[in-house]
């Protein structure tokens, strides 16, 4: 400090520097997802609003005062006085204003509806090559994607079972734009795990690696799945093929359960919750059961001429294969080895 600058003269440098920080706030905003850009306005917002209103009694005080320290030579230890004493008072005096600081952010920066692609693009910008150097950050922000995408072929599995009821081009064209994204995110998440397996990682973060890169291939076949019950349902408007009302109710129910099944698998994938996922298994045999039970009744519906339509078959048994991840059983089990385990154990998975 030369001395050579009064308080007066350094006060208003002091406020519009509090102001002019914010421009790092609004750069990195660029590009950014809508709730970025209002969090950055609302800096902004707050420290304009609060310049000003600090200026106006600061300035309002002196006429009445008259501040003598004004004259002075600034310092310092005066100029952190003085942005602490502004940082204190606009904070306390905008608190009570926050809703209102929000709403003008939102009517600033509008809401944009977002396509699925530009989602998707948004949570593969997660698998930063810049995080493989924090590889416990890096395990992590994968879960956040691989959750995203057990979303994603769930999405697609529940909207291909909708076509069972009833056709609609639109979510034919859905489920294979879903299933499109779910390749991509496999190839994708299993390109930058197998660039983190190379790091150091610790026990618990090397699980956790197994686990993904073994669960998004099963994630991956369910989109497939829903692909062939959309292929399925595509040709029987075709060709005018229909079920007998018996044939429908039963694959209504049948289609509930893979739906409850895949829902708990999902659930217990995102919340690792191994409790939970034990169960699954007895569903998949019962669903399993079931299924044995609805085709022997569909050929016979079909012999007599009842129905039009071949039989298709929804299996449970991913969702199995998905939750023996999460209670870290391999494959195959310990306790019975299925015929669907046999052939996974048999089936290398693409990704490894």
């Amino acid at each position: 400090m030369t001395g050579q600058v009064s308080f007066a003269t350094a006060f208003p440098i002091i406020m519009g520097q509090n102001i002019g920080t914010c421009i790092t706030a609004l750069i990195s905003a660029i590009g950014a997802q809508t709730n970025a850009k209002r969090a950055a306005l609302v800096h902004l917002y707050f420290n304009v609003i609060g310049t000003i209103a600090f200026m106006l009694g600061f300035y309002g005080m002196n006429a009445v005062v008259d501040f003598a320290f004004l004259s002075m030579p600034a310092d310092a230890a005066g100029i952190a006085t003085i942005h602490t004493a502004f940082n204190l008072v606009a904070t306390l005096l905008l608190l009570p204003f926050s809703r209102l600081l929000e709403k003008l952010a939102c009517l600033t920066v509008k809401d944009v509806k977002e396509s699925k692609k530009e989602l998707f693009e948004q949570e593969l910008k997660l698998l930063d090559e810049r995080f493989l150097e924090t590889p416990a950050f890096a395990v992590e922000q994968c879960r956040i994607v691989a959750n995203y995408m057990a979303e994603i072929s769930k999405e697609a599995l529940d909207c291909s079972l909708d076509l069972l009821k009833a056709y609609d081009e639109k979510k034919v064209a859905k489920v294979y734009e879903l299933e499109s994204e779910a390749d991509r995110f496999e190839d994708c998440l299993g390109q930058y795990l197998v660039k983190l397996s190379s790091k150091d990682l610790s026990v618990k973060d090397s699980t956790m690696l197994s686990m993904l890169l073994h669960s998004i291939g099963d994630m991956e076949r369910i989109s497939d799945h829903a692909v062939n019950i959309a292929e399925g349902a595509e040709e029987m408007h075709k060709k005018n093929m229909t079920f007998s009302a018996e044939a429908e109710k039963e694959i209504e129910t049948f289609a509930e359960a893979v739906r409850e099944i895949l829902r708990i698998s999902v659930k217990c994938f995102m919340e690792e919750n191994r409790e939970e996922a034990v169960k699954v298994e007895p569903l998949e045999e019962v669903v399993d059961d079931l299924k044995d039970k609805l085709k022997m009744r569909h050929v016979k519906r079909l012999r007599e001429g009842k129905c039009t339509s071949k039989h298709r078959t929804i299996s449970g048994k991913k969702a199995s294969h998905f939750t023996s991840r999460i209670i870290g059983e391999s494959p195959a089990g310990t306790v019975r080895q299925s015929g669907f385990k046999k052939s996974v154990v048999n089936t290398p998975h693409r990704i490894l």
